[in-house]
C-alpha cells in the first residue's frame, strides 16, 4: 500500500457517498435565509415580522443564493443520516464533490467546480442574524453558514492541479438545529430540476406540514419566499407558475376575494389575492 495514501486516509474520512433522501433544516425551509439568483447579490436581505426577526448581509462575493443552499442541504443529509445510524458526529465534514454533483444533479465539468467553489466562499462570507433560537439557544450578533470551507487539491504528474474532496465545517446554529430539535424534512428528488421561485414555494409548503390547504395573503407569501421585485411581478411569477403546475407533491391556486371598500386605499385593486397551497396527495407530508 502506497505510504502518502494510507497517511491522507489517517488524517481524513470520507462522510460521502450520501445514501439516504436529501432532507434540510424547517427553519431554513419557512422563512427567507438565501438569495432566490444564480448572480451574485450584493444587497442585505430582511424579514420581520411580530415574532421573527432575520438580517442577511453579503460577503465578499455577494449573499449566499438557493442554489449555493444545495451544500448546506447535503450537509444537512449528511449529518441528519450519521445521527440516524448512531454514528459520531462533528461540525466538520468531508465529502467529494463528485457525489454532491450526483445527489443535486450537476454535471462534472469544469465550471461546476468554479462554481462550487464561488458557493462555499459565499457561504462563508454571508452574514445572519436572526431571533430564531436553535437547539434551544439563542444568539446575539451575526454568524456565517460555514466558519471554514476549503477545497482540497492534488496534483497530477504533469503538474494540473485535482480536486480531492470538500473539506467544511457547519455553524453552530445549524448544527443545534439539526441535532437537537430534529425538525429534519425530506426534500422531493425532482427539487433540484425546478427554479428558484418554484424551489422557495416547495419549501414554504414542505414547512407548513398540513394534511389540508393553506391560505395566505399574496403579499404575505412574496415575503416569505422573500422575492425582492414587486409585488405586479410576483402575482405575474406565481399565476404562471400555477397554470405549469410545477410544484412537486403540492398544487398553487390563486384567488380575488373582495376588501372593504371603505377601508381601499387609492390606486389600489379592488380585490385581495389569496393564494392556497394544496397538498396533491391527501395523506400528511410530515
Amino acid at each position: 500500500m502506497n505510504g502518502r495514501a494510507e497517511s491522507q486516509g489517517e488524517l481524513f474520512s470520507l462522510d460521502s457517498p450520501l445514501l439516504t433522501e436529501v432532507r434540510g433544516e424547517r427553519s431554513l425551509m419557512a422563512y427567507p435565509f438565501f438569495a432566490l439568483t444564480k448572480t451574485a447579490w450584493k444587497k442585505s436581505l430582511v424579514y420581520k415580522t411580530d415574532t421573527v426577526s432575520i438580517e442577511i448581509g453579503p460577503g465578499p462575493r455577494g449573499v449566499a443564493t438557493i442554489y449555493d443552499k444545495e451544500v448546506l442541504l447535503y450537509i444537512a443529509s449528511l449529518l441528519a443520516a450519521k445521527s440516524d445510524a448512531g454514528e459520531p458526529v462533528s461540525q466538520d465534514f468531508y465529502f467529494t464533490a463528485h457525489d454532491l454533483f450526483r445527489v443535486t444533479g450537476v454535471n462534472s465539468s469544469s465550471r461546476s467546480y468554479t462554481r462550487l467553489s464561488d458557493a462555499l466562499e459565499r457561504l462563508q462570507g454571508t452574514q445572519i442574524k436572526t431571533n430564531i433560537e436553535a437547539g434551544g439557544e439563542g444568539e446575539t450578533g451575526f454568524f456565517s453558514w460555514l466558519s471554514e470551507a476549503r477545497l482540497q487539491y492534488t496534483k497530477t504528474k504533469s503538474g494540473d492541479q485535482r480536486l480531492k474532496a470538500v473539506r467544511v465545517r457547519l455553524c453552530d446554529w445549524l448544527y443545534r438545529a439539526i441535532l437537537r430539535d430534529r425538525e429534519v424534512l425530506g426534500y422531493s428528488p425532482t427539487y433540484f430540476q425546478i427554479g428558484p421561485v418554484e424551489r422557495r414555494l416547495y419549501e414554504v409548503a414542505r414547512a407548513s406540514c398540513a394534511p389540508g390547504p393553506v391560505e395566505m395573503d399574496i403579499e404575505e407569501l412574496r415575503l416569505q419566499l422573500g422575492y425582492q421585485n414587486s409585488l405586479k411581478h410576483f402575482r405575474h411569477a406565481l399565476k404562471k407558475i400555477a397554470d405549469e403546475d410545477t410544484i412537486p407533491d403540492y398544487r398553487i391556486t390563486m384567488s380575488e376575494s373582495a376588501v372593504n371598500t371603505e377601508a381601499k386605499r387609492p390606486g389600489r385593486r379592488a380585490g385581495l389575492t389569496k393564494v392556497t397551497i394544496l397538498p396533491k396527495n391527501s395523506e400528511p407530508t410530515c
